[in-house]
């Protein structure tokens, strides 16, 4: 591990914050140079969009386990493309032929890499959910704000034809007034499995680095990799993972450009006792304006034993947006309007956001933040909405079906949501006397401020962000 930390980099470097926070003025001509943070899974696939942008050129690879590394250089030698890795991330801090950085790292290490990029002069490609936790969130736009950086949200949806033409569709009235958001999130997750005690970390794996901002405990779950979505120190359950996504089409659809005043969850993980912390099942209400939007996220099959998933009038996963005169549902690849009777109205057919990074590198040269599609204020409002949902439910307690079914009762919307999801675990054989699900306190929170008040708010509070560990701490002030 490199001995340097974020702060004695910002001491000792020659060039100093200020110069460094002015970054290099770029030519039309002039080629950008990307390092990569992060590149087992979507790194990868996001090194492969940035290749075919014209005059983008990665120079740098970093990830804490240097077999993936190793993997991912020699792909890039054999196309062509030759490139220094490390370790450790703060070396790329320093770099002058780095311009900007994209960060595909696990969820926690997201908004520190983003924050201390920016303080270097480095613009910034961050993959969803953006954050940890809601107050790191609003660093890293403090950050972008104070240091003038680019930084576009891994949020690509948004750059799909389909539903930028959908969204224009359901502004203009093409279905009258948008009345509910209601966003499904439904794919099947297997179990993680149950260790039987401290696991090995992997030799090629610098775990000190790994861990980073997070307690450096023994590895317990079998699969180091991909599985820290699923517990709390370094994931944010499937809500932020796949959820976020599904909650920024809707709310972009339904026009929610703020946080809700209220949230309130009922989760549980069930089905299967393993190492994972994170709901697979979860209901949650947010009290939105112009319209409430109300999320279901669902991990286990329709039914046991049954290989397809529950859905809602055909739909298994984004958004129904209910209107006046019909409702609209999509995602990646495009949108479909239909009338209340189910006669397709009209086609919005999307292209999966293939020019999110291209819009990002365009941002770079015109360095108007105005002009990216996911600027990370967008990020870190739709990954917020997530990390509230957690919140309520950690803030929860178990309670018996029949105690939910009348705490629920007088909200119409939550309770027929409630229903619904208690049949589905009921077709699962799930016995909730033995492992009841958690209802969550219906949760006041000030969007402006970005605190909870009210009946359970202190506890909510406590909730809001973590103890970070030295060196890795997010500044108080950016």
């Amino acid at each position: 591990m490199c001995g340097v930390t974020r702060r004695g980099f910002l001491r000792t470097s020659a060039i100093g914050l200020t110069a460094l926070s002015a970054g290099r003025v770029l030519g039309a001509n002039d080629d950008i140079r990307i390092a990569f943070i992060g590149v087992r899974l979507r790194g990868p696939q996001l090194i492969g969009d940035f290749r075919k942008v014209p005059g983008v050129r990665v120079v740098a690879i970093c990830d804490a386990d240097s077999e993936v590394m190793a993997q991912q250089e020699e792909k890039l030698a054999a196309a062509n493309t030759p490139v220094e890795t490390v370790t450790d991330f703060r070396r790329i801090l320093d770099r002058k032929d780095v311009d900007a950085v994209v960060i595909a790292t696990p969820d926690h290490w997201h908004a520190l890499m983003t924050v201390w990029a920016c303080q270097a002069g480095k613009d910034v490609y961050v993959e969803k959910p953006v954050s940890h936790n809601i107050p790191e969130g609003r660093q890293m736009v403090a950050a972008a704000r104070k240091y003038n950086r680019i930084v576009q949200a891994g949020t690509q949806n948004r750059s799909d034809i389909g539903l930028q033409a959908a969204a224009e569709f359901l502004r203009g009235g093409g279905l009258g007034k948008v009345k509910l958001a209601r966003v499904f999130d439904n794919v099947r997750r297997e179990s993680l499995g149950k260790a039987d005690g401290p696991q090995p970390v992997p030799p090629t794996v610098d775990y000190d680095l790994f861990m980073g901002p997070a307690p450096l405990v023994p590895l317990r779950r079998k699969n180091l990799h991909y599985d820290w979505h699923f517990v709390w120190p370094t994931g944010t359950g499937d809500c932020g993972n796949r959820g976020v996504h599904c909650l920024d089409h809707a709310r972009w659809m339904a026009g929610v450009e703020t946080l809700p005043a209220r949230v309130i969850t009922i989760a549980g993980r069930l089905g299967y006792d393993d190492d994972g912390e994170t709901p697979n099942s979860q209901i949650t209400f947010f009290d939105t304006q112009p319209v409430p939007m109300l999320y279901e996220l669902r991990s286990l099959p329709s039914a046991k034993g049954a290989k397809n998933m529950e859905a809602f009038r055909g739909i298994m996963t984004t958004m129904i947006i209910e209107c006046d005169n019909g409702y609209l549902t999509g995602g990646r690849g495009g949108a479909e309007a239909f009338a209340p009777d189910g006669r397709l109205i009209k086609n919005f057919k999307g292209d999966s956001g293939r020019t999110h990074v291209a819009n990002f590198i365009a941002a770079m040269r015109s360095r108007k933040r105005e002009e990216l599609r996911a600027e990370l204020l967008q990020g870190h409002v739709s990954t917020a909405f997530c990390h509230l949902a957690n919140i309520s439910h950690l803030a929860g307690q178990h309670r018996p079906t029949t105690d939910i079914a009348t705490a629920v009762k007088d909200q119409p919307l939550l309770a027929e949501s409630f229903e619904r999801l208690a049949r589905h675990l009921q077709a699962n054989e799930i016995d909730l006397a033995r492992t009841p699900l958690t209802l969550g306190p219906m949760l006041a929170f000030d969007a402006e401020k970005e605190r909870f008040s009210g009946e359970a708010g202190d506890r909510a509070n406590a909730l809001l962000t973590r103890a970070y560990r030295e060196p890795f701490v997010m500044p108080e002030r950016v």
